[in-house]
């Protein structure tokens, strides 16, 4: 099953091995490198699953979470917290943003593919 995602990581080496990752799977991937920048891109496009770093310059991922799913426009997205914080709670922080995964870093590229297609096959939340 194909989607598109926005992949948003301030880490330059992160963005583009997720997003290698996930075109190879045949997945439309769109990018950001902060808060700001994936808002401009969700400004014309809804993509179906965001992977999101936590730890992004200026807006924190988390912040961010909560803005999209307090905005109506945007609530439905499947939103998955990527990141190196994983330490006992930081999972429980990022689902009460909002978020509908945690996936932590270091990425392993096996399993990413397939923890991607599972979050894709979940029922959205009603928009």
């Amino acid at each position: 099953m194909s989607a598109e995602i926005l992949v948003i990581d301030d880490n330059p080496t992160n963005l583009k091995l997720v997003s290698d990752l996930l075109e190879f799977e045949g997945h439309k991937i769109l990018k950001a490198v902060d808060a700001e920048a994936a808002q401009v891109v969700l400004a014309d496009t809804l993509p179906e699953l965001i992977l999101m770093d936590i730890a992004l310059p200026g807006m924190d991922g988390l912040t961010l979470a909560r803005k999209l799913k307090a905005d109506k426009r945007t609530r439905h997205i499947r939103i998955v917290a990527l990141t190196a914080f994983a330490m006992k709670g930081d999972d429980q922080k990022a689902f009460d943003a909002g978020c509908d995964g945690y996936i932590t870093k270091p990425i392993d590229t096996r399993k990413l593919p397939e923890q991607v297609a599972e979050l894709l096959a979940k029922e959205r939340p009603k928009p």
